[in-house]
């Protein structure tokens, strides 16, 4: 088992010392000893921290990504909730590719202005109706209409 200081950890992941600290005190992270002030770790925190970078990227809080590691660190993944944290992405995805289809035909249009483009107002009404859906909690199914 190799050991890495905290700053060969930050220096190899491009963490910061303090959120290697931070990571240890909510248990995400245990380093091994201490040598004088400064944590050393397992080389396997690499590999845990590279799950944690992966799982914030994914949208996951650190409080659920706490919750993906057992007892001895190891990765204990829920496969349920990676299914709804896919799902998820895959309406992101989707609300995501509509506004960008919307940006570049608001971008594109050749109608005089854009309050006489028909495709524009019906696109500015469908806009509103998810804003009103967002906040009151819904989601709108989308039209499969450009």
């Amino acid at each position: 088992m190799n050991i890495l200081d905290i700053g060969e950890v930050s220096d190899r992941t491009g963490i910061r010392p303090s959120a290697l600290r931070y990571y240890e005190e909510i248990g995400l992270i245990s380093s091994l000893f201490r040598r004088g002030l400064r944590r050393q770790f397992s080389s396997d925190v690499l590999l845990q921290l590279k799950l944690i970078a992966m799982g914030q990227t994914a949208g996951f809080s650190l409080d659920e990504i706490a919750g993906m590691f057992g007892k001895d660190r190891a990765p204990d993944l829920p496969r349920a909730m990676l299914h709804d944290k896919a799902d998820a992405l895959d309406r992101q995805i989707r609300e995501l590719a509509a506004l960008r289809d919307t940006l570049r035909h608001v971008a594109d249009c050749p109608a005089p202005t854009h309050m006489e483009c028909p495709t524009f107002r019906r696109l500015v009404e469908l806009a509103g109706q998810h804003g009103v859906a967002r906040a009151k909690g819904h989601r709108l199914k989308p039209t499969g209409r450009r």
